[in-house]
């Protein structure tokens, strides 16, 4: 290691090889293969040959190490500032005022880094088909570090940075640590073991089972659902709360402990201990103070009577790694567990993180990406003048404009969609960040205490009340984790805030009186019906419910049906989630509007006649287009008796816009939570049925042919 480490940096060509096969022992996996003369079974060598394809042309171009569905590492090596090696026009980058105790703080960081980034990207899309998108992208600064970027989705649109912002940076000391060692190994032999979705998902699966034996027991008591519901909330919250130190470590399970063996003192105990985090203060089951947690969940602190064994249920669920958790899928499954009706098919309708993420970054990350490759490039060319003042307020105005987008999900049901969105975007925000302090806007930084990518951001719609209290679990427990991981420190108190960003209303219909429904002479009546108002928001995404148009008289009623009916004009034979579709999309035509982009997931059925008409309403005449569609995709079936359904997905934008059309090429492993699927994609203008090229589903009636031939 020192020998790299100390040297004074010279051509990476001549160096990168041999330092990366020694990185290859000290992480105890194979070093690269010889590459043989032709390059399709190149799967795990130096100097890649792919071709890239951009506006000037094929070009070759030569991955500097690359493992089939792995990584693509792309190297440089940086010189010390001053030195006789030093590049011309080095200028400090990523350490303009340099910290101590580490080599980059004793010489300018290479701007290239940033841009080996972005080779490394582009080499990645270079690939054959039959390789797929990389889960890695690595950049190296040979006997420096690594900087380990990751995008397990498949789509190869969202590299960010692994694990996090404090820790995506390898350093050569690091490789003293076991971990890191142990996490490079993964990288080279399996990757797919560090996707966090998959621990995740079990350990979420496995908590949610403990607390549907816990609200069993409640409903044989005769205690309200809505009660029973905030109650175990309540415990989850409290449960996630000393996992990360919002609480002394290990203070509620010990108090859970003791009440197993005294389930009388389990009311007064917790109950107290929930007043105390409510205002803040004194709890006596800790016997000190706590913080002020406040917000909506502790409001009502009144703990619900249990039975030792429900008890040790808690006990249990407690026992796992709330870090673990992952909120994406963490509020279907505890709806799941709570619902009499949806408990027997626990873990078989929530929809995959992959499914959510896909469509998330489609509509809301791939703009946001777009605006924030401009500000880089116009921030490099005022730092290489030397404005580097200019540059820290252009990336600062640019995390400001990420601190008011907001996102909303009109069908939010338990906040999975939300949840993805507030995530993706906190990795985009450490990237600005990052490049923020780089630029040394340290002032900006110190402000980041009180103003950051927050819950505020994130607006839901949901008809069912209980479902409403569990999003704004989720979208608290999401962002506490990525508080904790990205900054540090404890968040400012109260720790909880009541936002109310999450709306219990029905999204596609509202009346005078609503909620409440009327009835004449036993037919349920609705006045004055009219569309509801939509919460302002940049960006609409979400999976509204899949009712087909012959079910929903049976499922929704005469009445309603009606009302819809009569606010809606000429849907009629229109499925129940095209509703949401027409409403989003008249917004995004709505020149008032905030609106850039919405997306929604819908079953494959939105290619059919009636549903086509909605659509082309507004490609027509609406001066909208379709820029992603996934026609034909496949839906989980993680249990024997989940829904065979196939959906898809849809992501418009104003203005007439080329658009991508997906097609699915391949699917297994839909029975569990490591779908994979392979996607083909064209260019062009994509039509209302979802396709490109010729307008088939377009085309009219020869007029020729009348009298004379059918159809």
């Amino acid at each position: 290691m020192s020998r790299w480490q100390h040297g004074e940096g010279g051509q990476e060509r001549a160096n990168y090889a041999l330092f990366l096969s020694e990185l290859c022992d000290v992480i105890e996996v194979p070093r690269p293969e010889p590459a043989g003369a032709t390059h399709e079974r190149n799967d795990y060598v130096f100097e890649r040959l792919v071709t890239r394809h951009d506006d000037d042309g094929d070009a070759l171009g030569r991955i500097d190490l690359y493992k089939k569905n792995s990584f693509v590492l792309e190297a440089k090596q940086s010189r010390y500032r001053g030195g006789k090696k030093e590049a011309p026009g080095q200028a400090d980058f990523l350490f303009p005022n340099p910290p101590s105790g580490k080599r980059g703080a004793d010489r300018a960081w290479d701007v290239l880094m940033l841009n080996a980034k972005r080779q490394a990207q582009d080499y990645a899309r270079a690939l054959p088909a039959s390789h797929s998108w990389p889960p890695f992208l690595l950049v190296c600064d040979v006997g420096h570090c690594i900087e380990v970027y990751a995008d397990f989705s498949g789509q190869g649109k969202n590299y960010t940075q692994f694990p996090d912002r404090q820790g995506f940076r390898i350093y050569m000391e690091n490789l003293r640590e076991p971990d890191i060692r142990d996490r490079l190994h993964a990288i080279w032999t399996e990757p797919a073991k560090l996707d966090p979705a998959l621990t995740s998902a079990k350990v979420t699966r496995s908590i949610a089972k403990r607390l549907a034996q816990v609200s069993i027991a409640l409903e044989k008591q005769k205690h309200p659902p809505n009660d029973v519901a905030m109650f175990l909330m309540r415990c989850l919250f409290t449960m996630f709360a000393e996992d990360v130190g919002l609480l002394p470590q290990r203070s509620f399970k010990d108090i859970l402990h003791r009440c197993e063996s005294k389930p009388d003192t389990f009311v007064p105990i917790v109950t107290q201990l929930w007043q105390a985090m409510d205002q803040g203060g004194f709890a006596h089951a800790l016997q000190q103070d706590v913080r002020r947690f406040n917000g909506a969940f502790f409001k009502n602190s009144r703990a619900l009577p249990l039975g030792r064994e429900e008890i040790g249920e808690l006990k249990q669920a407690a026992s796992y790694s709330w870090k673990d958790v992952d909120p994406a899928i963490f509020g279907t499954l505890l709806e799941q567990a709570l619902d009499p009706h949806e408990r027997k098919r626990l873990g078989a309708h929530y929809t995959p993180r992959a499914y959510v993420e896909r469509l998330v970054v489609a509509t809301v990350i791939e703009p946001l990406r777009e605006d924030w490759r401009n500000v880089q490039a116009a921030a490099e060319t005022l730092r290489g003048n030397g404005e580097l003042d200019k540059a820290a307020a252009l990336v600062g105005a640019f995390h400001e404009k990420l601190c008011t987008t907001r996102v909303l999900d009109p069908a939010c049901g338990t906040g999975n969609f939300l949840y993805v969105a507030l995530e993706l975007m906190k990795r985009l925000e450490g990237e600005v960040l990052e490049a923020l302090a780089d630029l040394g806007g340290q002032e900006a930084l110190r402000e980041l205490s009180s103003h950051s990518i927050g819950v505020r951001q994130f607006l839901g719609m949901e008809i069912n009340p209980r479902a409403v209290a569990i999003a704004e679990l989720v979208l608290w427990i999401g962002y506490l984790q990525w508080h904790f991981r990205t900054q540090g420190g404890m968040p400012n108190e109260p720790v909880l805030q009541a936002f109310g960003n999450i709306t219990a209303m029905n999204a596609v219909l509202t009346w005078d009186g609503a909620p409440r429904i009327a009835r004449v002479k036993g037919k349920e009546v609705y006045p004055n019906p009219r569309r509801p108002d939509w919460p302002q928001a940049e960006f609409i995404v979400g999976n509204p419910p899949f009712i087909g148009n012959k079910r929903m008289r049976k499922l929704l009623g005469d009445g309603y049906l009606e009302a819809l009916h009569s606010e809606y004009i000429g849907m009629e034979s229109s499925d129940f989630v095209m509703y949401w579709w027409d409403h989003a999309a008249d917004l995004l035509r709505n020149n008032a509007s905030a609106l850039q982009r919405f997306g929604f997931v819908t079953t494959n059925s939105i290619t059919q006649t009636f549903n086509r008409r909605v659509i082309d309403k507004h490609l027509f005449h609406g001066d909208l287009s379709i820029v992603h569609a996934y026609r034909d995709h496949p839906w989980t079936t993680s249990t024997t008796d989940a829904a065979a359904v196939r959906i898809a997905m849809t992501v418009l934008a104003k203005g007439r816009r080329i658009g991508l059309s997906h097609k699915t090429l391949s699917e297994t492993h839909l029975e569990n939570d490591q779908q994979l699927l392979a996607f083909g994609a064209q260019s062009g203008l994509i039509h209302s049925d979802l396709t490109v090229g010729a307008n088939v589903a377009g085309a009219g009636r020869l007029q020729s042919n009348a009298g004379i031939s059918h159809q």
